[in-house]
């Protein structure tokens, strides 16, 4: 790809900041998820006020993820076989319209528990092809190579400093308006990005014409990652943080209700402390574009991740949780920006949207399941064990990745 001469370079940490695209998408798409967190808020909790059931919670994440299983890795074919911006255009726009859906039903009162199942389903759906357009897209959006792993990890930057606005925000909006209104500004977010997407000049198609059938490009994507140790080693280990560890996601509602007993305001501020931790963790991903040895920050994160989550689990604080918390989610983004990094700086630019669609399938895809298995536990046995369970079988993984692929903490880029 070609480099872009005599043009300043900014701090490390903001470099992919001077490209125009980037900043573009950063700006549109932080506005946009700072919508998506306050949808998510006010919809786990509305939905544990309308049910009571720690199961519903892990059921409703179960419909919007399983789509994820089967269309996931054909969207990573299709984005390499299409303009990419197309893609997101069509997924961001169905995303758009089903948050004003979400909206209308909640503020007529017609709102029921299957109504959100079926809509989270659509989201999934779009979500599925969205994921690995969004992620191939970096490539687009930065005209100079150097830049690439630090636009990399802006994006978990973006992800992350929603996470910090988006539920704070949404607490604060779900508190004093209701779940509707927190529904129909997520609706108006996406405004923002697809005119940010809208605004950007990207080359023309990347990708080449392709006349093989989609099952042989899709064998190819998953052939890569299987015979690759490294990219194989890294996709597990984020398949087992999101099947076991980030399931604790779904039970924050019950968590902030029964064991910490905060209400609604509280439940936003413990997801801003994770997003606070989040953020500053995918800064100093950003910032250390020059340390080689990011394979020690990968192994660091996906030990600290777990062992601050069990801890967590036992916590009965409403600040003790929040400062672990923050340490949930530096570690978390430590250990999944590193593995998006140098899981596309190692991929061919060819194979680059169906390898990171199975990256995205292990870090989505495990969801339902992961989420299923955590509202079934928590039901049973009460909150803090499914945290718990989770969050142990996650660092027990950890410790066995830790001593059987020793090259992963040596990994250099």
């Amino acid at each position: 790809m070609a480099q872009v001469p005599q043009q300043p370079r900014l701090p490390s940490t903001f470099a992919a900041m001077r490209h125009r695209n980037f900043r573009l998408w950063f700006l549109g798409q932080t506005l946009s998820l700072m919508g998506t967190w306050m949808q998510s808020v006010a919809q786990g909790w509305l939905v544990y006020d309308l049910t009571g059931s720690k199961f519903a919670l892990g059921a409703i994440t179960f419909a919007g993820s399983l789509p994820t299983l089967f269309l996931m890795l054909p969207a990573g074919a299709l984005a390499d076989r299409v303009p990419r911006r197309q893609v997101l255009l069509a997924t961001q726009t169905t995303m758009m319209f089903l948050a004003f859906i979400l909206a209308a039903l909640t503020a007529t009162g017609a709102l029921q528990v299957w109504h959100v199942g079926l809509l989270a389903a659509g989201l999934g759906i779009a979500n599925s092809f969205d994921a690995p357009a969004r992620q191939a897209l970096a490539v687009e959006m930065v005209q100079d190579r150097r830049d690439l792993m630090n636009a990399i990890a802006l994006n978990s930057t973006i992800f992350n400093l929603a996470r910090i606005v988006g539920p704070a925000v949404g607490g604060l909006v779900l508190a004093a308006l209701g779940a509707a209104w927190c529904f129909a500004l997520n609706g108006l977010s996406f405004l923002a990005v697809l005119v940010a997407l809208l605004m950007m000049k990207l080359p023309n198609a990347l990708q080449e014409v392709r006349t093989d059938p989609l099952t042989v490009q899709v064998t190819a994507g998953v052939k890569y990652v299987l015979e690759t140790p490294p990219v194989r080693t890294m996709t597990a280990l984020v398949a087992m943080s999101s099947l076991f560890g980030f399931s604790y996601a779904v039970l924050l509602p019950a968590f902030a209700a029964d064991v910490l007993r905060v209400g609604e305001a509280g439940l936003g501020g413990l997801n801003a402390a994770t997003g606070v931790g989040a953020l500053i963790g995918s800064l100093i991903v950003a910032s250390m574009g020059s340390f080689r040895r990011k394979g020690l920050i990968l192994t660091a994160g996906s030990l600290i991740f777990p062992a601050a989550l069990v801890l967590f689990a036992f916590s009965r604080s409403f600040w003790l949780s929040s400062a672990l918390l923050s340490v949930v989610g530096l570690a978390f983004v430590a250990q999944n920006a590193t593995c998006n990094t140098l899981i596309q700086v190692i991929v061919p630019d060819s194979l680059r949207g169906r390898v990171m669609a199975v990256y995205m399938l292990m870090f989505f895809g495990t969801t339902p399941f992961g989420a299923l298995q955590a509202g079934t536990v928590a039901q049973a046995l009460g909150t803090a064990a499914g945290v718990a369970v989770g969050a142990g079988i996650t660092l027990a993984f950890a410790i066995v990745v830790l001593f059987a692929a020793p090259f992963l903490r040596r990994l250099e880029v």
